[in-house]
């Protein structure tokens, strides 16, 4: 059984000091969870310990032996190996389930011209099997579920005799279902010898599945602590440097006319008869689990898709929303789920971003006011609370609970009525999602009026006056939020209580 520490990591970039001597170890055969607030410097050190990034200060040693890792082929050759929560960025998808988990035997410079193609399903399908996971080798990787995607990566990791194996944020993107199975092949793995390293923002989980926690706040080393000695306040606490009061802070005003109303609404995605309503100074949420449609309910609302029955009415006049830039003019603001993919432009500035919706107030002609943009981007950063140096800082550089807040930042110079948000805390850690709450109160203070969807029914609770709860695509219940709890939306998104309305 393996034994890796890190000892005194500095890592920095541009501007800013990423890790600055941070100490991490981890024993054989453990599950340890490393957590901490976005911009803590977890993604850093475990990008350095899998040879992602290069030029940092520390050592990195197995077995009290100093190991160089430049790459992650140095990584693989130690036994590390990392499953990143874009899973897409590791896998070729036009090639088979089986062609990606044995995709270094496929390259390497030692095999021969003639490749065993049944020698390499075989295997493959060894690897799965030994897992627990029935998917077909011949499948190709565009063709399988997030999950499965992860379960290809992970049997790639099995195949390669990792030691260390980097989950981050694995159950982000995963079902309650899916993220049981993950738990409990996790397990099975560290029964087999493998230590298991576990990023997750989801404390809950933390605990049921880690043995030992190591936290880091900006950058450095906090502490590192049995699951059994401790608990999810007090390691909120390590994590935050202060006591977390008041997660869902309520915001207190009238709810007013009705601004949105939307019937019979079919189309694009699966929906289909959505009715529902939004009022002033109202936030109403879209609960569901993973498949229900939220997502999907979203990007039609918002002019993403084909809408082909039903209509959407904004203060009592029919709008048509045929595409973003429509919804946009129509006063729809749209925060998505996949923030990297469609709510940012990850390799421009947080100024750039910030100010893109609005763009037409900062030009005149062929000419843009720089120095009006410049102080609208700052005002704007503080607002928001983003973390960053300048507001020429390239949003690729920021943490992710930096860049979601630049994805609602954006919107919030906007003229807007209705803010959609979908799964606006996903990857983020608990100070920013208290940020992320205080923005959307404020949102209702000022008369918007927000619909807010997501599988964290929690934040159903904690934050929204009604519930639609969704399942196969449509609503199968309307619910006031105060008079709910968790097990009633559970029972309406899984398709219990009652006959849901059957796609036609």
């Amino acid at each position: 059984m393996s034994r890796l520490e890190m000892k005194g990591i500095t890592k920095s970039f541009p501007g800013v000091k990423a890790l600055d001597q941070v100490d991490f170890t981890v024993g054989g055969q453990e599950i340890h969870a490393l957590i901490g607030a976005n911009g803590a410097g977890k993604s850093t050190l475990m990008k350095i310990l899998a040879g992602a990034y290069q030029g940092y200060e520390g050592n990195i040693s197995i077995d009290n032996e100093v190991k160089v890792i430049e790459s992650p082929i140095d990584a693989k050759a130690h036994g590390i190996v990392i499953v990143y929560q874009e899973v897409d960025t590791a896998l070729v998808p036009h090639l088979t389930v089986a062609e990606n988990i044995m995709m270094d035997e496929i390259i390497s410079p030692n095999q021969k011209t003639i490749i065993n193609w049944k020698k390499i399903k075989k295997q493959a399908r060894k690897e799965l099997e030994a897992l627990g996971l029935d998917i077909d080798v011949n499948k190709l990787v565009s063709e399988l579920t997030l999950s499965q995607k992860q379960m290809v990566l992970i049997g790639r990791a099995v195949y390669q005799k990792a030691k260390f194996l980097i989950l981050d944020e694995p159950t982000a993107p995963l079902s309650l279902e899916e993220t049981e199975k993950l738990f409990k092949i996790v397990a099975k793995l560290k029964q087999d010898g493998m230590s298991i390293i576990f990023i997750s923002h989801r404390l809950d989980e933390v605990f049921q599945i880690s043995e030992k926690i190591t936290v880091l706040r900006d950058g450095q080393y906090v502490g590192t602590y049995n699951i059994e000695d401790t608990s999810i306040d007090n390691i909120v606490e390590k994590m935050l440097g202060r006591k977390l009061e008041n997660t869902y802070p309520k915001h207190v005003g009238e709810i007013g006319k009705e601004v949105l109303k939307i019937q019979g609404l079919t189309g694009t995605g699966g929906i289909h008869h959505v009715d529902l309503s939004l009022h002033e100074g109202e936030i109403i949420g879209l609960a569901g689990l993973v498949g229900g449609g939220k997502t999907e309910l979203c990007k039609l609302i918002f002019g993403e898709g084909n809408i082909t029955q039903g209509k959407i009415e904004l203060n009592s006049k029919e709008v048509i929303n045929k595409n973003p830039a429509n919804a946009v003019k129509n006063g729809f603001a749209l925060v998505p789920e996949e923030r990297r993919k469609e709510g940012i432009l990850v390799h421009e500035s947080i100024e750039t971003n910030l100010t893109l919706p609005t763009l037409d107030k900062y030009c005149k002609y062929s000419f843009m006011n720089r120095i009006k943009m410049k102080k609208v981007s700052k005002e704007n950063i503080e607002k928001v609370g983003i973390k960053t140096p300048t507001e020429k800082q390239i949003v690729a550089n920021l943490s992710g609970g930096n860049q979601q807040k630049v994805a609602i930042g954006k919107w919030l110079l906007s003229d807007a009525q209705v803010y959609i948000f979908d799964e606006p805390t996903k990857g983020v850690d608990v100070g920013s999602k208290a940020e992320i709450y205080r923005l959307i109160g404020e949102l209702v203070k000022a008369g918007k009026c927000v619909i807010y969807a997501t599988c964290e029914f929690s934040e159903i609770l904690g934050l929204t006056d009604r519930t639609y709860v969704m399942y196969n695509g449509t609503i199968a219940k309307e619910l006031i939020t105060k008079e709910t709890d968790e097990e009633e939306l559970l029972l309406y998104s899984t398709g219990g209580g009652q006959n849901v309305k059957k796609q036609a």
